[in-house]
């Protein structure tokens, strides 16, 4: 099997060795986006444990002096940020500076931190490559929200160059010096590509890493061929959470939804820390209900326990087995606030009706029922406009070719918004734009190999029949037939006549403007069912659909600049299905069954959880 390149562990790895190799009290110094980073992969407590006696942000002014104390700082290596530092230097208030930069520095830089220190408290200067995001092992973003800035007449090199340093940070972190593929239709990918491959043909040593017999792969694709995906309403645990109230660096804020205590408003949602999010961020919404259950009852069971304690030695085992009971406790707490939450918005907004329509459209070519189905949605009131939005611009998207297409009457019914938000998509994500055969019906011989294929399967859940564009894209590059037309090769020897390249077993996928946690999904699933090979996804941020249509807002019209938007932080990661693509039926959901569930859940937990405090008082 291929080693797996775990990105949480390698970013770990950096900021032990940060903590470690200055011994003693220290303050730990990040800008905004080394913070984000550092709080994917530690807790304030484990940071703690590294002897950090305090976190600081560079932004914030000058405070008192601590010479006692030895400054970390671990930065980005940005203009803004050498400044900050010199200004530092020239007043300093630690006693020792040491310095870590998330990515390569500039030519100069060092020469110009080496003036300022004009009282020597520099001890050292490092670049740890830490300059993105890991989600999961197999997941990763830039934090970079929008990429609206790339797609006009006004090119914004600052978003550009992100990508391009993001991109080798994360190639350097994993110790790769990869071939590259790119989306021919994508000027973006093609310029990110051809940086990257500067970048490293520019200085070799620093990309001098074992060759291996199968070079890595590194394929830089682009959002605009598969706008489906993050339109999608979601239906397994991490991707639902995502969508209906998102998540950003891990955080879940519940602050808005009725009725969650004030401690359990702001939630951490990390596979690394939570044990039975790791074990059922993937699972769908009906088998996600069950599991909870079973988390509530073995909580209920442990509560019951506490009941019997009669004697010295059974107040040593509780006061032992204390720290798992008060975490079993947070995880029940945690788990059955979010399911409920979620439980109550796929009620109120009647997600389970609109999912069905989505999935029809996103996987079946089927121009009037999709038009009567559409229509019946629009015309009930209760039904969000939002969600209106989303199935409008899904059957916009397939069927924009058609003649008889009711774009306009549909738009017409939603209001001038919706009609703006139509002609963006189809202008930067319609058929004329996208490479790819996105919803296999550009051949007689691909819808009729598409149709078999759902014959052959069946497809026991409507809720999960889509397959993300990706799936087909890696199942063809696995098997060594993505075509070069389409994907070139950037940088390396095309192979001699009648040769043929070996498929990769390691890649690399970059999607320039957004993955899923559907997408994301898929992958996971690939990787554990092809144990020889490895791939890594990764995106220039996390899309739900909400995040995805503001997006598309801020795209410029035929012709102009991006249009202004205030910008998001882009915490907000999308989507999780797939299973169907590796022809794996996934459960089907039972609305009624999880209601039940999760009514009962929530009584039960506070009864149990009021026992408990009263045993503990």
């Amino acid at each position: 099997s291929v080693a797996r390149s775990n990105t949480i562990q390698t970013v770990r790895d950096y900021v032990t060795r940060m903590c470690t190799d200055v011994p003693g009290m220290k303050v730990l110094v990040m800008d905004a986006e080394t913070t984000g980073v550092v709080s994917m992969v530690f807790t304030q407590t484990q940071v703690l444990q590294h002897e950090v006696f305090m976190t600081d942000t560079i932004e914030r002014q000058a405070g008192e002096k601590m010479p006692h104390l030895k400054a970390c700082y671990f930065v980005r290596p940005t203009a803004e940020n050498l400044r900050r530092i010199q200004s530092e230097l020239r007043e300093p208030r630690f006693g020792e500076y040491h310095l870590f930069f998330s990515n390569t520095t500039r030519d100069g830089m060092i020469q110009q931190l080496a003036e300022a220190d004009e009282h020597e408290v520099v001890q050292q200067v490092h670049e740890y490559f830490a300059d993105y995001l890991p989600v999961t092992p197999d997941l990763f973003h830039l934090n970079v929200g929008s990429i609206a800035g790339l797609s006009g007449s006004v090119w914004e090199q600052a978003v550009f160059d992100r990508l391009h340093q993001g991109v080798c940070s994360l190639l350097l972190s994993l110790k790769k010096r990869p071939q590259i593929r790119y989306q021919r239709s994508s000027e973006v990918a093609q310029r990110v590509a051809e940086t990257v491959l500067g970048t490293m043909d520019a200085d070799p040593d620093l990309f001098a890493f074992r060759r291996p017999d199968v070079p890595p792969l590194l394929l830089i694709v682009d959002r605009r061929d598969d706008p489906v995906t993050p339109l999608l309403s979601q239906w397994t645990y991490q991707a639902m959470v995502h969508e209906l109230v998102g998540i950003s660096n891990n955080r879940v804020d519940l602050r808005g939804a009725p009725g969650v205590d004030k401690e359990l408003q702001q939630l951490v949602l990390s596979a690394d820390q939570d044990a039975f999010f790791a074990d059922n961020m993937l699972l769908n919404y009906g088998d996600l209900a069950e599991n909870v259950k079973g988390l509530l009852d073995a909580f209920q069971a442990k509560t019951k326990s506490t009941k019997n304690i009669g004697s010295i030695a059974d107040m040593q085992q509780f006061v032992e087995a204390y720290p798992q009971f008060k975490k079993l406790s947070g995880d029940v707490s945690k788990h059955v606030t979010l399911l409920g939450e979620i439980n109550r918005l796929v009620e109120s907004q009647q997600l389970m009706e609109v999912s069905q329509v989505e999935q029809e459209l996103a996987c079946t070519e089927d121009h009037s029922s999709a038009v009567t189905e559409v229509l019946a949605l629009l015309r009930k009131p209760s039904i969000a406009d939002q969600n209106k939005l989303r199935l409008v611009l899904l059957y916009a998207l397939r069927y924009e070719k058609e003649p008889s297409n009711r774009i306009d009457t549909f738009c017409d019914m939603l209001g001038a918004d919706a009609r703006q938000a139509v002609s963006q998509m189809l202008a930067h994500c319609g058929a004329a734009v996208r490479s790819g055969d996105l919803f296999s019906n550009k051949t007689w011989l691909a819808a009729t190999k598409k149709s078999l294929q759902r014959n052959i399967k069946g497809v026991q859940n409507v809720y999960t029949q889509h397959s993300p564009y990706l799936a087909q894209t890696l199942d063809a590059l696995l098997k060594g037939t993505l075509t070069e037309t389409q994907y070139p090769h950037l940088g390396s020897e095309p192979p001699t006549a009648g040769a043929k390249r070996r498929a990769p077993v390691e890649v690399i996928v970059f999607m320039v403007g957004g993955v899923t946690y559907e997408e994301s999904r898929y992958v996971s699933e690939m990787n554990t069912a092809n144990p020889g090979v490895r791939v890594l996804l990764g995106g220039t941020t996390i899309h739900n659909s909400a995040s995805f249509l503001e997006e598309v807002k801020r795209l410029p019209s035929a012709g102009g600049a991006p249009t202004p938007q205030p910008m998001q932080q882009p915490g907000l990661d999308s989507l999780t299905g797939g299973l169907s693509g590796l022809g794996i039926a996934a459960p089907s959901i039972d609305s009624k069954r999880i209601k039940a569930l999760t009514s009962t859940m929530s009584s039960s937990l506070q009864s149990g959880v009021s026992t408990l405090a009263s045993k503990i008082q």
